[in-house]
């Protein structure tokens, strides 16, 4: 039997006397990718916070296996005075393995941007940086927090393939976070749809298709219909 790289139960989360999480039981296999998909507020960046160990108050239990967990913010968070290659390597003076930023910096399409300054970055550059810091550590797993949001529609497909191709070179599995429903099933193995809030997945969508997927396939259509269905049925729209 394969081994979970998660393996989370939320029975309750809370903030102050509001319920955001209840009931929610979540695995993740290796290579696997999975998105959750809800409304704005219902606990999807909480619970991946939960996830990455970095919300710790909450009533249930998380295991995870050995590999290291990293994170993908909304915004690429550069550190303004840093150089793309320092920003990667999360170090002002050097103290990285240069040889593995390099690498980092060609498989992301940024060679020659290595020692460019943040605000000499598009957003999509920014944020193909932010990717490739969070593969710095050798991942087992990415969580991303809505990682496209603030990109176009163009850049926001280019990115998606790009994580497709990074996830499979590396081997490594991807929960993310989104709100957008193409996204989340053209991405995806399982689509885990959220209800409002007190918040627990209504609907988990298996999506059979393998990689490359071609973004007209008439049963990404059809899943699509499903997760608005379940998403209306909860309120969301």
């Amino acid at each position: 039997m394969t081994e979970h790289l998660l393996d989370i139960h939320v029975e309750r989360k809370t903030f102050a006397s509001t319920t955001v999480l209840k009931n929610i039981h979540l695995q993740l296999q290796p290579r696997e990718t999975v998105s959750l998909l809800g409304p704005s507020g219902c606990g999807k960046s909480t619970l991946l916070r939960i996830v990455a160990g970095l919300e710790k108050d909450f009533q249930g239990t998380l295991r995870r296996g050995a590999g290291e967990v990293a994170f993908v913010f909304q915004e690429p968070r550069l550190m303004p005075w840093l150089t793309v290659e320092q920003n990667i390597g999360l170090s002002a003076d050097d103290r990285y393995d240069k040889a593995w930023v390099a690498q980092l910096i060609e498989e992301v399409g940024l060679g020659g941007f290595a020692q460019a300054l943040p605000k000499q970055l598009s957003g999509g550059m920014a944020q193909r940086v932010a990717i490739a810091r969070g593969l710095y550590s050798r991942p087992q797993v990415l969580l991303l927090d809505e990682p496209f949001s603030a990109v176009d529609a163009f850049t926001r497909m280019k990115l998606q393939d790009l994580l497709l191709q990074l996830a499979k070179r590396h081997a490594i599995a991807l929960l993310l976070v989104t709100h957008d429903v193409d996204e989340a099933l053209y991405l995806s193995d399982r689509v885990l749809v959220m209800d409002n809030r007190p918040s627990s997945i209504r609907q988990e969508v298996a999506v059979p298709l393998a990689h490359p997927r071609d973004r007209r396939d008439p049963l990404l259509a059809q899943l699509k219909a499903l997760s608005l269905t379940e998403l209306q049925r909860a309120h969301v729209i």
